[in-house]
Order: C-alpha cells, then structure tokens, then sequence
C-alpha cells in the first residue's frame, strides 16, 4: 500500500506538489513584477557586499606588511610560470653557501640568535624584508652597482608572483633567509603551525635552485621556545636587528636615511624592507645611505660574513622588540 502522502487521496497532496516528483516537472507559479525587483535588488545587494569584501580581503593583506601599494596589488594579478635558477649558478650557490655556513655554524655553538655582530671591525649588514616583490629588482641593481652586498628574508606566498626577484638576489650573490611563509606572528602559533611556516619557505627556496636558508627571521620579531626548538633541528641561525629604519611605514626618504645613519655602529645589522607594500622611498634612499656610511669608514657586509669575520660576544640580550609579542 502507498503512503498517503503519494496519492490523490491526500487533500494536501498532488502528483505535481509531491516531494517525490522532480522541482524541474512541477508548475511555475508566475512571479510578480515587485517579486522580479525584490529579488534583483537583493542580487545587487549581494554582488556589492562580495565587492566589498575582496577589496577589504586585499587591503588586509597589505596592512600585515604595514603599507599598501597599487602596484603590489596589481602585479600580483598574474603568476608567471616558476623558472628556477640555471645549473651554474645554482653550483656556485651551494660553493658560496658552503664558505657562508662555517660562519653561521660558529655562532650557532654558542648562541641560537643574534642582534648586531660584535663590533671590533667597522662592518655594518643591509638587510631587506618581506620580498620578494615589484621593488626587488630594482634595489638589488642599486646594491650591485654600487657594490654592496646585502642579506634579503623572504616570504614564500610571495614567490609565485615575484620569483624573478629572488632569482635576481641570488644571481647577485647576495644571501637569502627565511622569514616564513604567509609572515604570522609566530609566538600566537602552535608547534605544527609553526613548523609549517618555517618549512614552506625552504620548500619554495628549493624548488628556485636556492640552498637551504640558514638564517631566519620572525615576523614582527615574534617567537617563543617552540620557534628556538625548530630552528635548532633545521641548524638555522635567528637574525634580528640593531637598526630599524620604518621604512614599511613610508615615512619619506630623508627620515630613512636619517634613521639608518643614526643607528649604524660596527657590528649593527640594519632592518630594511623590499616587499610587503610601496618601497619606493626605500629605493630612493638606499643610495644616499651607501654613499654617506662609507664615507664614515663602513664596510658592506652580509650577515654571514659578518658572523665570520667578527662574530658577537655570548650572552646578547633579546632586545626589547622581540619575544612573544
């Protein structure tokens, strides 16, 4: 016997109304003109809050590097296919990386993080953040010509869009650190998480032809035990800094500069940025900075010569900035 639900013997029931029978069968009840405009106002309505919502998506992205750019935003529209370095330079990469290491190793055996060398010798570090991206190939073409080396700490997400300046750093000479995959406060993350942040970063590092970073550094200079313990097993050395320019805060050529100068001491390790946001008046500043410290006697070096040539003392203080804020 059917349910009652099935047959015409139910009043409230019909062949056409009947669960069982497909919606695409059933009879259309017409639809009224202000039924139309009340559900064409309410597509536009959903189709702005989705407008809305991309564009704040997209600001917040900016605003975790502290500095927005148009020209960011627009040249990550597209990916460019991923070219990993030529075979010779990746040989002369792993022979640079080899002489870089015993440094890093040295250091490593006494202290698992560092702020400034140790300032016997008239050496600074210029080091660059948050790349790679539209701006890092024209500063490591201002580094080259004018012959500095510098140490770059790139995020990873930002490799499927600005490679080319990565492979720009490296074919420079210069050195390339880890500073994470999508630049979280570490110490706010667990183990796992962590782990993944630091590990993503290498995996991209490899598949460019890059050798493994030894040098880290944390976002916002963010991390706790759990972050000493993996870079201890990954045999990586924490860089922080003594210097920090603001330039992500874009606060106009001059003031860089000034700050960059007036911190700059032998042994200090200078905290710039690449990516992440405008770094245009970076650029514009990096020049005017080489030329002024070398007037004062300053050596350009990257951050494992510096650890190789004049390493610091055991026992630096975690500076004020850094920790699990």
């Amino acid at each position: 016997m059917w349910p009652r639900s099935f047959g015409s013997e139910d009043p409230m029931s019909t062949p056409s109304t009947s669960p069982l029978v497909p919606r695409r069968l059933r009879p259309r009840r017409p639809v009224s003109p202000e039924r139309r405009r009340q559900i064409q106002r309410r597509r536009l309505v959903a189709v702005g809050i989705l407008v809305i919502g991309v564009f704040l998506i997209a600001r917040a992205i900016d605003a975790v590097f502290g500095g927005g750019s148009s020209h960011h935003t627009h040249a990550a529209a597209t990916r460019p296919p991923i070219v990993s370095l030529e075979a010779e330079v990746q040989a002369t990469l792993r022979r640079q990386a080899a002489a870089q290491n015993v440094g890093i190793d040295r250091v490593l055996a006494y202290t698992p993080f560092v702020t400034s060398g140790g300032g016997r010798r008239r050496q600074v570090a210029l080091t660059f953040d948050d790349g790679p991206g539209p701006y890092t190939e024209g500063i490591v073409k201002i580094l080259k010509k004018a012959h500095v080396p510098a140490t770059f700490f790139e995020v990873g997400f930002l490799e499927p869009y600005f490679h080319a300046g990565t492979r720009a750093v490296a074919r420079a000479g210069d050195v390339i650190g880890d500073h994470t995959e999508h630049h979280p406060p570490l110490a706010a993350l667990p183990k796992t998480a962590q782990r993944d942040q630091i590990d993503s970063q290498l995996q991209w590092m490899q598949r460019l032809g890059v050798p493994p970073p030894r040098l880290f550094r944390p976002p916002y200079g963010s991390f706790n035990d759990t972050t000493m313990q993996l870079l201890q097993k990954r045999r990586m050395l924490m860089v922080l800094w003594s210097v920090d320019t603001q330039d992500y805060r874009t606060p106009g050529v001059a003031t860089i500069v000034r700050r960059a100068l007036a911190g700059a001491k032998p042994g200090g390790i200078i905290l710039m940025h690449d990516g992440g946001g405008n770094r245009s008046q970076t650029a514009a500043a990096l020049p005017t900075i080489i030329k002024k410290l070398r007037k004062r006697g300053f050596e350009f070096v990257t951050v494992p010569q510096m650890m190789a040539d004049d390493p610091p003392p055991a026992g630096q203080p975690l500076p004020h900035y850094a920790g699990g804020g």
